[in-house]
């Protein structure tokens, strides 16, 4: 099979001078603030199954290519009978243990994925139901940045007294939505699952957590924003109300993920830049004062260029894209699960996260741990 070319949408206007300006537009996203909240708990899961640049060898690609364009040697893959509930079950689980609580007191379950077991209904009912919570659930779909778009959702309804333990999973099964011949596209992805509990930063973790108690936790500056004029440089075209996925649109492979890479590439690093120096600009705060940043896991050269950016040390940026690959929505909560368990955030501490993706979209946010 192949990639199919990128083609705008049929439907809307092409105007090339107003597609023009809108790329030209330095876009400033919707700015926010959300007090009283703190994540509670956090957990990730990964299948066991390592992929490695070499065991794709066979498919065609390269994998000297594949460290050099993106830093990436391995990542993982579902297995067969692995679907995307069971990796948001098991990050849950992981998650709850964490926080000390229980799936009786989830009173909200969103589930930020582009990969779900089914169009309908919600990937989120289905962990509901095995979890066992009494809670409304949904879907989010923003692919790469789904887990900031969901992360912020869940920080709404907690500071506004409508939830008081929401879960939140970023998960996506990408080993499953892109094609294995596309040997530029393929090796980027990985599959997996990192997951939070939000609640109100007066309510104190459980006893069992492993998050250390203390200082108030907020979500002090984020930005949310989306590019619609470069969504198709990344889009599944075949399987919606505009492209049923015919026969014809299956063997062309559109049922598969395609990426325009250099576009892409180019946009990432434009936000990134732009919307980092606003955030912390809109916080008050200043790049030496962050203990960490975490950023969606794309490419080795997009997280080198936020560290120039931003004159950081380098380990302050933190990567696991060489374990793991690009997990889409899961990338950040997976950092994030790590970090925590290697000591390196503690409450108090200011801590930067950054996803972006198809949309083309973004979210960025500034939390005080």
């Amino acid at each position: 099979m192949t990639v199919p070319k990128l083609k705008s949408n049929p439907s809307k206007s092409t105007d090339t001078d107003s597609l023009s300006t809108a790329k030209a537009l330095s876009t400033r996203g919707r700015m926010g603030r959300i007090g009283g909240i703190q994540i509670a708990g956090i957990g990730s899961y990964v299948p066991t199954k390592v992929v490695t640049n070499e065991d794709l060898a066979a498919l065609g690609c390269d994998s000297d290519w594949i460290v050099r364009r993106t830093g990436i040697k391995e990542r993982r893959h579902a297995a067969a009978d692995e679907f995307t509930s069971d990796m948001c079950y098991e990050a849950a689980i992981k998650c709850l243990q964490s926080a000390g609580t229980t799936a009786a007191e989830v009173d909200l379950v969103l589930v930020a994925t582009m990969t779900p077991d089914y169009p309908s209904p919600s990937t989120a009912c289905y962990l509901q139901n095995r979890l066992g919570a009494v809670a409304p659930a949904m879907d989010l779909n923003a692919a790469c940045a789904g887990f900031m778009y969901a992360l912020l959702t869940a920080g709404q309804f907690v500071a506004a007294g409508n939830s008081q333990c929401a879960l939140v999973v970023g998960t996506d099964l990408m080993s499953r939505s892109v094609d294995p011949n596309d040997v530029k596209t393929y090796p980027l992805f990985g599959d997996g699952a990192g997951a939070v509990i939000i609640t109100p930063s007066s309510k104190s973790p459980g006893p069992d957590s492993n998050l250390a108690k203390g200082n108030a936790s907020e979500i002090v500056s984020y930005q949310l924003c989306s590019e619609g004029w470069g969504a198709d440089m990344l889009r599944v075209s075949a399987g919606g109300t505009r492209r049923p996925l015919t026969p014809e649109a299956y063997a062309r492979g559109e049922q598969y993920l395609a990426m325009d890479g250099r576009g892409v590439f180019k946009w990432a690093v434009r936000v990134i830049d732009e919307s980092i120096e606003q955030v912390l600009e809109d916080a008050g705060v200043c790049a030496d004062d962050l203990k960490l940043v975490v950023m969606h896991q794309a490419n080795e050269r997009i997280l080198d260029s936020a560290v120039a950016g931003l004159k950081l040390p380098s380990e302050k940026v933190l990567m696991n894209l060489d374990r793991y690959g690009n997990t889409s929505a899961a990338s950040i909560p997976l950092v994030l699960d790590e970090a925590m368990q290697a000591g390196r955030i503690e409450r108090g501490d200011l801590v930067l996260l950054c996803g972006f993706g198809a949309g083309l979209s973004w979210g960025t946010a500034l939390l005080r741990w």
